[in-house]
């Protein structure tokens, strides 16, 4: 992210310059927009992994369950889990479909570092929530499910591969690690049919012309999650607001091309494909009237209503979002990105 490191900007003809910024006990390498952080032994930080840190944790086997459910959502708690009493989750996606890289991929919704934000204040809910009733939201949008028990061992596993990964993170790695990256987003009503164009371009080889993703068999996980309909996530998501899933999208695909650093997509053509990927019909969350106790602290780009305002329907689903935002701020002096 640009604005993580103070930058030293050195022009020396034409040459790439390295400039090493010592702070404390760790440096920093910065060339460009990519820049690497190195720990007091001169290796480079990463995140915790499953496979090589969890030797002589206390809680290792917690942990690793937890990482499982993140990684195998519909097997252990949803529809194909062999307990029906397990099945919290009411569609086919996975955790990491949308926090990749089991939550350790920055750009992505990472989990690096997400224990120690909280409790904190979320406007859906107009109150000060816990990490547990955070995790409660997606299941109940993401997952298109419902609750799961928190005293239950799905969810302390969960919690504990959390906390583990959010030990020990440093300061800027844990901005670096922290939700999405902020796209420009054009002052335009996003254009479905450009939409389209970029998803046949980008998307459709993994998830397909209609969007349901691929996997080996029907009683098999997802390879590639589907994109709408009764296996995606439901209309209360964050991610089925344009805005939000263009900053996914920007950072994140295509898959295995797209990170943090190195984009494949302009902010147009994320912004228009978050659009046309939003058009299709998808499953609906019982009760949305109720989000946002204070409908001033609705995204403006929340595509159901009710909303603290008179545009319409459409705009606050596609745009264009910038007189939403103009609105706000006049009218109550609130400033609003998304």
């Amino acid at each position: 992210m640009k604005n993580v490191i103070p930058k030293i900007q050195v022009l020396l003809s034409l040459a790439v310059v390295l400039v090493l910024l010592s702070v404390g006990s760790v440096v920093f390498i910065t060339s460009g927009d990519n820049w690497q952080f190195f720990v007091e032994d001169n290796t480079p930080w990463k995140p915790k992994s499953i496979t090589t840190d969890l030797e002589g944790e206390e809680k290792a086997s917690l942990i690793k369950y937890g990482y499982d459910v993140i990684t195998k959502s519909p097997e252990i708690i949803g529809p194909l889990s062999e307990d029906a009493k397990k099945r919290f989750a009411g569609n086919m996606l996975s955790c990491q479909n949308c926090h990749l890289e089991a939550g350790t991929k920055p750009g992505s919704g990472s989990f690096v570092g997400v224990a120690n934000r909280f409790p904190q204040f979320r406007g859906r809910e107009n109150k000060e929530g816990t990490l547990l009733e955070r995790i409660d939201g997606c299941m109940e949008r993401s997952m298109n499910g419902h609750k799961m028990p928190h005293n239950s061992l799905e969810m302390q596993g969960v919690v504990a591969y959390m906390k583990w990964l959010s030990e020990d993170v440093p300061e800027e790695m844990e901005e670096r690690y922290k939700g999405y990256v902020k796209v420009d987003i054009p002052n335009e009503k996003a254009d479905l049919i450009r939409g389209k164009e970029v998803y046949t371009q980008h998307c459709l080889v993994c998830h397909g012309e209609d969007g349901q993703g691929q996997r080996p068999n029907e009683n098999g996980m997802y390879l590639y999650p589907p994109l709408w309909g009764n296996n995606s996530f439901n209309h209360g998501a964050g991610m089925h607001r344009v805005i939000t899933a263009a900053e996914f999208i920007k950072t994140n695909m295509p898959y295995l091309q797209a990170d943090i650093d190195n984009q494949v997509l302009t902010d147009e053509e994320a912004y228009h494909v978050a659009a046309y990927i939003n058009s299709f019909d998808r499953p609906q969350k019982g009760s949305p009237e109720v989000d946002f106790p204070d409908k001033k602290k609705k995204p403006v780009s929340t595509p159901y209503g009710p909303w603290a305002d008179n545009f319409s329907a459409e705009q606050h689903k596609y745009g264009p979002f910038q007189p939403i935002m103009e609105f706000y701020l006049k009218e109550y002096g609130i400033k609003k990105t998304k």
